[in-house]
């Protein structure tokens, strides 16, 4: 497998990132809390962190499912996955770098279960937190399928208090991408921001039996599923910033020459296909101390619940049974990189 197609970019996306708004820089309104790192909003954004291969297994933390006998600690969604620990997803190949430097996160796709027993999975979070930044996110392929529900996300402690941003998320066969945000209350979105993307949900904040959040759908089919693992992926980018939340999705074949050279501009990018605007949402008091995630989980509180209304064979918990089905089930992340 190869990582990276020959690129069809136009030059110009690389040359819009001058003039008019030199020198402009504000701080952040949010203080740091332990060991997060605080950025600073810029016209300009400096690589902090990259992650790449070897660095997903050492400098990420493995979620770990526990049970005994009476009782079993499974996904905080409800799904239908035993998480493993570093140890057990690499002796399983269910957590691994391949010779080409990529990273790859799988469901168990040989174990036979019975109807009603969990699968295994995995579910990794960086063991660094970050209020505000540049997130650029590369990924090969993507988790895929009737039960399946993937994501690469961002959240914060005390959930919803520290506020959780969806960038890449779905269950079985869905089209398009959503990008959601969970929070506490007092969050919504502004309608008259400028996106590509359609509106969702309006209300960010969860509560009761709500936890849908607000959303925005993305334009592209590419963004998503199958499609967007036949062009080899592409890039999710969000900006985190005073100025609100803004996400794009950029498919292999239209990725900006600015991210291919690592120095991203996200003023020359093209409207982002979703915006959290603070004229709606406080970003300082809703959103800090996110840590990054990649999870693959299966049935649950969404997958679970759309099971057969998204023309799904069986059951959830039959289709978890057949190892068969989760053939692709798996990320292959080429690198996360993380701009100040």
């Amino acid at each position: 497998m190869f990582v990276f197609m020959t690129r069809f970019i136009s030059l110009a996306l690389a040359l819009q990132a001058v003039a008019a708004k030199d020198g402009f820089q504000y701080r952040s309104r949010h203080r740091a809390h332990g060991n997060s790192t605080v950025l600073q909003a810029r016209k300009s954004w400096t690589l902090a962190d990259k992650y790449q291969g070897q660095s997903f297994l050492d400098e990420w933390d493995f979620f770990l499912s526990l049970s005994t006998q009476f009782t079993t600690y499974n996904s905080p969604t409800h799904g239908m996955v035993r998480y493993q620990s570093k140890e057990n997803a690499q002796s399983k190949n269910l957590a691994f770098v391949q010779d080409d430097g990529t990273f790859v996160m799988a469901v168990d796709s040989t174990t036979q279960l019975n109807v009603g027993d969990y699968r295994d999975s995995v579910r990794i979070s960086s063991k660094k937190s970050y209020t505000q930044g540049l997130f650029i996110a590369d990924i090969y392929s993507m988790p895929h399928g009737c039960s399946v529900w993937p994501a690469w996300w961002t959240v914060g402690p005390n959930w919803p208090n520290g506020g959780e941003i969806d960038v890449l998320e779905g269950v079985h066969n869905q089209a398009k991408n959503q990008y959601t945000l969970h929070t506490s209350t007092g969050c919504t979105i502004d309608t008259s921001v400028d996106v590509s993307g359609t509106l969702g949900n309006k209300q960010c904040a969860v509560g009761g039996s709500d936890n849908s959040g607000c959303a925005f759908i993305d334009p592209d089919i590419t963004s998503y599923g199958n499609a967007f693992n036949l062009l080899a992926g592409g890039v999710f980018a969000h900006e985190w910033t005073d100025e609100g939340i803004k996400v794009w999705h950029f498919p292999r074949t239209s990725i900006p020459a600015d991210i291919t050279s690592g120095s991203p501009d996200p003023d020359s990018w093209p409207t982002p296909a979703a915006f959290f605007s603070s004229s709606s949402c406080d970003m300082a008091s809703h959103f800090y101390d996110h840590v990054l995630t990649f999870d693959i989980t299966l049935c649950g509180d969404w997958a679970g619940a759309t099971y057969s209304g998204a023309g799904c064979p069986g059951s959830c918990a039959e289709r978890v049974a057949d190892p068969s089905n989760f053939k692709y089930a798996k990320f292959n992340v080429n690198y996360v990189a993380v701009y100040q």
